[in-house]
């Protein structure tokens, strides 16, 4: 199977994800959030920067849990980056 490249509009929606996931991290280390969200700090850290920009939808479900966020929020911020921006 061979996986289509990304458009640049998804490239932007996961930067703007990553945006979130920082921002509802809050103080909390990235070590403690990825493993309550049971993945690497090393893949956190990728999804937060943009360099991860389309997660696997298990790993979006674990990390809603985790920062106690429902996934439609983040979704919505992935679809549409206005959520994000009246959240800022």
């Amino acid at each position: 199977m061979v996986r289509l490249p990304l458009t640049p509009e998804q490239v932007e929606a996961g930067a703007r994800l990553g945006a979130l996931l920082r921002e509802l991290r809050g103080d909390r280390g990235l070590d403690e959030v990825a493993h309550a969200a049971t993945m690497s700090p090393e893949t956190l850290r990728k999804i937060e920067t943009g360099r991860l920009p389309s997660p696997a939808f298990g790993t979006v479900v674990r990390l809603a849990d985790a920062l106690g966020v429902s996934v439609e929020e983040l979704a919505d911020v992935w679809r549409d980056g206005a959520a994000f921006e009246a959240a800022s």
